[in-house]
């Protein structure tokens, strides 16, 4: 079995600028994904690494970090308007064209959501090749909010509803629902073969983390997950 593992990042950032290579808890945050998937890759075999970005001083910290590359994202897949798929699709076709070589599976580590462990990966595989049918598993967390309980939105007489109508009277009765947590995505190469263009189909797994994970939107993202890696309330 094939696996190519993708860590991708642009090089503009509106939310936190330079935030992939940005310093967490003394090294680039871009160095924690790729620690990851090296690791993943030691015990296998037929694994490997691509990185996916347009910027010259990512590839730089990923070279000083072992990950090289001759890969560019090409302009057209740079902007803040394009979806992940495209961007996988595209480093998918280049190494399968470049090494002469299929890939089995696509593992995905997002660079923003780096609170993963390999055990999470393991898990997330095994649960993925365990289902014939399914087409791709990406991790999840329990959520702080729930649409089937308190969460709203404005409807056109400017009144506040639920999102999803519910006669729940607790958010312990209410539908269990998750939050995508962006930290790993698996994908079958199928999954690119019947050109979909959203992780979540009608043969999507999830995988449930049971530890602490969240993705960095905003410059306090940070600042909370630096503290807990040098309070050791996490480990990567």
């Amino acid at each position: 079995m094939n696996i190519l593992i993708t860590l991708c990042g642009r090089g503009g950032s509106k939310g936190i600028p330079g935030k992939n290579i940005k310093m967490l808890n003394g090294k680039p945050l871009l160095a924690y994904s790729i620690d990851h998937a090296q690791q993943f890759a030691q015990n296998r075999k037929s694994v490997d690494i691509a990185l996916s970005t347009d910027d010259a001083e990512i590839i730089s910290i990923a070279n000083e970090y072992g990950l090289n590359t001759e890969y560019v994202r090409p302009d057209y897949l740079a902007n803040d308007t394009v979806g992940k798929i495209d961007v996988l699709n595209d480093i998918l076709n280049y190494q399968e064209a470049s090494l002469k070589k299929t890939y089995d599976i696509l593992l995905d580590l997002d660079i923003t959501s780096p609170l993963r462990t390999q055990k999470d990966l393991d898990d997330g595989l095994d649960k993925l090749l365990a289902d014939k049918e399914a087409l791709n598993l990406f991790s999840v967390s329990k959520p702080h909010k729930n649409p089937y309980f308190n969460v709203v939105e404005v409807d056109e007489e400017g009144y506040c509803r639920l999102v999803k109508p519910s006669d729940s009277r607790s958010r312990q009765s209410a539908p269990l629902v998750y939050d995508m947590n962006a930290s790993f995505y698996f994908y079958r190469k199928l999954f690119f073969e019947n050109g979909l263009n959203s992780a979540i189909t009608e043969r999507s797994l999830l995988f449930l983390m049971d530890h602490v994970c969240f993705d960095l939107d905003e410059p306090i993202d940070f600042d909370i997950m630096e503290y807990l890696l040098a309070h050791n309330k996490i480990t990567l």
